[in-house]
């Protein structure tokens, strides 16, 4: 497909501003750019969207998703998750694998790479399990998995409890310079807990997740790391004790990343207004104290990422109460729009910066060749208009999942299309 994409607003990070131009796709590749100052190119023999004056950005790259097909279809499903995945201005995901069955064989691997292929819409990078069922006794395959089209292991969903174990499938992933990825949760302190031991814990009588359940798997993990060589990644971040970890282990030259999800850099436990299970979710809401403290660890670039940790539920389920219904919330379609609003607008960071950690930093970390905006690079492009304000209604999405605890919120910076690979995937322009 031969594209044009004309008047739209590029991010210059040399003059710290946007500025328009047009953008030429051909061939699955960004052909040029060019400065929509010098009037509009001839654009014979090519399909054309006039983005008039919205923003063009490289598409935007989630590390961390639940797209629960095989097994949970009811939930979600590769067609379903994709398609939303595209209405957020993603391009390319990666799918965590605690699936039924689990993502711990090359067959599984396969039938995701094969059922992305056909049925969805955007970039589909899947992971395979550390351990066998993701129970954490015996270790997968590593190799076969790497060789099928896995991209990285992870027991995402549980902790791997076991020290030895987690150090024998970073001994293996490092000889295959393959990146670990950890759900950092000690299971012995969150027994029959759903919310943070904070606030909401103690005003309504329930017992609470503590802080030190994800920071003693993070700080046992990095001795690891440091004695193995692996990529560590650890996964949506959510505590103070958690970002010094990272922190120090990055000055002294230990091969650890992080990523951190929307909904731990706006709200905390007091933000929770009941017992309402949309705002339930692992990790949970922390403290106003974590909130900053993973602020600051995405913008001193301890944190390297931005990720939605998408995760679909029926309406059934989280119909159960805080106390029996799944952990997770989607985020897919309101990531941008969340991000943008409370902090872009409101002059905390720049636009530059939040578009470095939904792209180029993502690409960076996990070796990829998109995440960037410049001839030459993947056409997976998203277009999204800055100023138009929409309220956050649930029953719009494409997911299957309405699970979201931003109802009704009124947010700027909605996508307005998708394109992948060069071809457009979704519009509403």
């Amino acid at each position: 497909m031969a594209l044009w994409i004309l008047n739209g607003l590029v991010w210059d990070e040399q003059t710290v501003e946007a500025t328009r131009k047009h953008v030429r796709v051909e061939n699955g590749l960004i052909q040029a750019i060019q400065d929509a100052a010098n009037g509009n190119p001839d654009t014979a023999g090519h399909d054309t969207i006039d983005a008039n004056g919205k923003l063009i950005s490289a598409g935007f790259i989630d590390m961390h998703v639940h797209l629960r097909e095989p097994g949970f279809e009811y939930k979600e499903d590769i067609a379903s998750g994709t398609r939303s995945a595209a209405r957020g201005g993603f391009t390319t995901i990666a799918c965590m694998p605690n699936t039924r069955p689990v993502t711990d064989t090359p067959a599984t691997v396969r039938y995701i790479l094969d059922k992305a292929a056909t049925a969805g819409i955007v970039n589909v990078l899947p992971y395979a399990a550390i351990t066998k069922n993701e129970l954490g006794r015996e270790l997968t395959d590593f190799a076969a998995l790497k060789e099928a089209g896995a991209i990285g292991f992870t027991d995402d969903g549980v902790g791997v409890q076991n020290a030895q174990m987690m150090k024998d499938a970073m001994n293996l992933a490092a000889s295959m310079n393959m990146p670990v990825i950890a759900h950092c949760e000690d299971d012995s302190l969150v027994v029959g807990a759903a919310v943070t031991d904070g606030k909401f814990a103690r005003e309504n009588g329930l017992k609470g997740i503590p802080n030190e359940s994800e920071a003693i798997h993070v700080g046992r993990d990095i001795l690891l790391a440091e004695a193995t060589g692996v990529h560590y990644h650890v996964c949506h971040v959510s505590t103070e004790q958690s970002v010094r970890l990272i922190r120090m282990a990055k000055q002294i030259g230990i091969k650890v990343t992080g990523e951190v999800c929307p909904h731990h850099l706006i709200l905390s436990d007091e933000d929770i207004p009941s017992m309402d299970a949309n705002w339930k979710m692992n990790p949970p809401l922390r403290s106003p104290r974590d909130v900053q403290a993973v602020i600051e660890g995405l913008e001193d670039g301890t944190l390297d990422m931005i990720v939605t940790d998408h995760a679909p539920h029926s309406q059934e389920e989280k119909a159960r109460g805080m106390m029996l219904a799944p952990f997770g919330i989607t985020g897919f379609e309101t990531a941008f729009p969340l991000m943008y609003t409370k902090f872009v607008r409101t002059g905390k960071w720049t636009l530059g910066f939040l578009l470095k950690r939904m792209t180029e930093d993502p690409a960076r970390v996990f070796g990829l060749k998109s995440g960037v905006l410049q001839a030459g690079a993947p056409a997976d492009l998203t277009i999204v208009d800055l100023e138009n304000e929409r309220e956050v209604n649930p029953e719009s999405f494409a997911s299957k999942g309405k699970n979201t605890p931003f109802g009704g919120w009124k947010l700027h910076g909605w996508p307005v299309a998708t394109i992948v690979n060069g071809n457009v995937v979704w519009s509403e322009l």
